[in-house]
């Protein structure tokens, strides 16, 4: 989170810091976003809270309902199906282009992303984890050097944190990083065929993981939320 004071908070950053509690799960979908209250949280005016939630609406992020205020936007059953659909259409063939291009840098960068992943698992940061996890998806789609389909990319990765938040089963979610690893063995031998397999299997194996019957709790305060 930033630390900045409140009076140095501008609608970006604040927007930023409510996207990154998104990402992390601790303000899960369904969340109301109350403007009082979060104007006490970063001790700013409502204008600034309402123009923070305005680039959230742009983002998908947050969703704005008539007569009831701003909240975490929450994708319906159908949606997480198609999102994980997609997925499974675009990211396959762009593990495959990334296997044939990836550099030693760009390996490194990999596995910056599994140490930090896997240090967020030790110390219990579950939703930072995840957020780690969708990272690393969008930096595949950079090393693809494929910049139409990585925007897509990014997109439904954002989607999809929203999604596995709602809908995620934690233990079984857990697991994924193990694909993580093997996908970076699959570029370091530049085989792009393992790279695409391991892609969709690993897609799989994370839409199978999400229990579509199942509501995150919500937080208790805005403020506990966001650790304020």
């Amino acid at each position: 989170m930033n630390d900045l004071p409140g009076n140095n908070w501008t609608a970006e950053s604040v927007a930023s810091d409510l996207e990154r509690a998104i990402h992390e799960h601790r303000l899960p979908p369904g969340t109301k976003l109350g403007e009082d209250e979060l104007g006490e949280v970063y001790g700013i005016s409502r204008t600034l809270v309402r123009a923070a939630l305005q680039t959230l609406g742009h983002r998908r992020l947050v969703e704005h309902r008539r007569n009831r205020g701003a909240f975490v936007a929450q994708p319906t059953v159908r949606e997480a199906r198609e999102v994980f659909e997609a997925r499974a259409l675009l990211e396959p063939r762009t593990a495959r282009s990334a296997a044939e291009r990836c550099t030693p840098q760009d390996i490194a960068i990999l596995r910056e992303h599994i140490r930090a992943e896997h240090a967020a698992l030790a110390a219990g940061e579950h939703g930072k984890a995840l957020h780690l996890s969708g990272r690393f998806h969008i930096e595949i789609a950079r090393i693809a050097d494929q910049s139409t389909i990585a925007a897509f990319i990014s997109e439904l990765v954002v989607r999809s944190s929203l999604i596995i938040a709602l809908y995620w089963q934690r233990r079984a979610a857990m697991c994924e990083s193990h694909a993580h690893d093997a996908l970076i063995s699959a570029f370091e031998k530049r085989d792009g065929g393992l790279a695409e397999d391991l892609m969709k299997n690993h897609l799989l194996d994370l839409l199978t993981s999400l229990d579509l019957r199942n509501v995150s709790e919500m937080p208790g305060s805005l403020r506990e939320a966001l650790a304020r």
